[in-house]
């Protein structure tokens, strides 16, 4: 049995019901949540303070409490924080615990040079500042924002309410002005995204990448799960990568 540890922000309700299902596929793999304080998504200082390397490493500690194998941070702050927020953190935790840590932003490189994604159409709850920090960061990890569509929402329990068929009509929108996209990418872990894949990709022909699926792709990799490929026929062809 492998046991994954994934940091979870507090007010999120849709990365554990959605990760749960997806790993229902693997009986030989369990997964454990740790939660800390996140309730806005914004650039003030509140809102860039919740991501402090200290609240996350508490929660890490106790995760390890629970000898997982591996500690994912199932959040995207390093979109608009910068990657290095997350290398950061990942080292710390790993020094702190002894066990390997990842995260959503990091394990996005790796997963779009496989699928050899470099230019996405981005949907995401954010603001449009935060929007703007989100696409520097992107261009400076070599991926080029084609276009975006967001619902211009910062308190993060909101961005659950958003319904599969608000998404999809914002992918909809993008991929008709934005059709040499080569990835759709759905940016937030408590959005009702991740079962939009098989839909998108059999109609547009392209990987669409969720940050939860990703969380848990980054998670199988990071243990070395020999094959996920069980998840690519209802989560996407991610797990095929």
């Amino acid at each position: 049995m492998k046991r994954i540890g994934m940091l979870t922000p507090s007010s999120n309700t849709i990365l554990e019901p959605e990760t749960f299902a997806m790993l229902s596929a693997l009986p030989d793999v369990s997964v454990h949540f740790g939660r800390f304080s996140v309730t806005e998504i914004t650039l003030s200082n509140k809102g860039v303070g919740q991501f402090d390397i200290e609240p996350m490493l508490t929660a890490a500690r106790l995760l390890a409490e629970a000898k997982v194998d591996c500690i994912i941070w199932n959040g995207t702050s390093a979109g608009w924080l910068g990657e290095d927020s997350d290398a950061r953190l990942c080292d710390s935790i790993s020094q702190e615990t002894g066990i390997p840590c990842s995260s959503v932003v990091l394990g996005q490189r790796e997963l779009f040079r496989r699928l050899g994604v470099h230019s996405i159409n981005l949907v995401d709850p954010y603001t449009e500042d935060v929007n703007a920090a989100i696409q520097h960061t992107f261009g400076a990890m070599g991926t080029a924002v084609a276009g975006w569509s967001s619902f211009n929402e910062h308190v993060n329990w909101n961005f659950s309410q958003f319904t599969r068929s608000q998404i999809k009509a914002k992918v909809q929108e993008l991929m008709q002005q934005h059709p040499d996209a080569d990835g759709i990418y759905a940016f937030c872990t408590n959005m009702n995204a991740a079962d939009l894949a098989i839909w998108a990709e059999s109609r547009y022909g392209i990987p669409f990448v969720d940050s939860t699926s990703l969380a848990v792709w980054e998670a199988l990799r990071v243990i070395e799960y020999p094959s996920a490929d069980r998840l690519a026929q209802q989560w996407g062809t991610m797990f095929n990568a």
